[in-house]
């Protein structure tokens, strides 16, 4: 396939429309981040990944790009290369969702992710600590559980970002400890997030799917739960 036959008007399009979703998404707080002063999680965690599993894992990770570029021009950020790194976490989110059930090096993140957290001198006091990133790895492997699916793309992205925060901000060993029963929580709940918002959104595009182009949005079948109530009541 060339160039011209991946970008099409329709790609294109609907890369933009999930793109402005996203953005959306961006700014609605959804829980303060610990931590850290005047950062929050904001609903962009839950709707971020599953833009991949809908453009597939390169435009979705594109999209989620494009997003958070507008934000940051929104916002007025410096586009130093702390800020740039910091952009990766959703992105590499994305393409995980994404690529579901696909062989690819997106599984290798988590472990170099582990490497770096272990190699720094406070991340290796606290090395159990980044054992929550073998949980990619599993959602690789249980490729047709949508939760599963969910906590590795939610894990994809806390891996890269416990690894930026480390090495970018000063942290404490009792800092990392604190966090551990706090992350279980907060990325079970995001991952749950996930799951339920790939539902609504692939219901809600399966209602008008004779009217999407072919071979842009793709969509689940398997998780047609509106066809089950329509069924159920015939």
């Amino acid at each position: 396939m060339n160039v011209r036959e991946l970008l099409t008007k329709d790609r294109l399009l609907f890369v933009l429309i999930f793109s402005i979703l996203a953005l959306v998404a961006y700014n609605i707080n959804f829980s303060p981040m610990l931590g850290t002063e005047n950062q929050n999680f904001t609903l962009f965690q839950f709707f971020g990944p599953i833009v991949g599993a809908f453009l597939g894992p390169l435009f979705g990770a594109l999209t989620i790009l494009l997003a958070e570029g507008m934000n940051v021009f929104i916002v007025g950020n410096d586009l130093n290369l702390i800020n740039l790194i910091r952009l990766t976490p959703m992105i590499f989110a994305a393409f995980y969702f994404g690529s579901a059930g696909k062989k690819n090096l997106v599984a290798l993140v988590p472990i170099v992710c582990m490497a770096l957290f272990m190699l720094h001198p406070i991340g290796a006091q606290v090395w159990y600590y980044s054992l929550y990133w073998v949980i990619p790895i599993i959602g690789k492997v249980m490729k047709n559980n949508l939760l599963f699916r969910s906590l590795g793309a939610t894990f994809t992205a806390h891996a890269l970002g416990s690894v930026i925060f480390l090495y970018t901000i000063p942290t404490t060993v009792t800092l990392w400890q604190t966090l551990i029963p706090i992350v279980l929580f907060e990325r079970l709940m995001f991952a749950m997030g996930i799951s339920a918002s790939y539902l609504i959104a692939n219901n809600i595009l399966l209602l008008i799917k004779n009217r999407l182009p072919e071979k842009v949005v793709k969509l689940s079948e398997n998780y047609n739960f509106i066809r089950g109530v329509f069924t159920s009541r015939n």
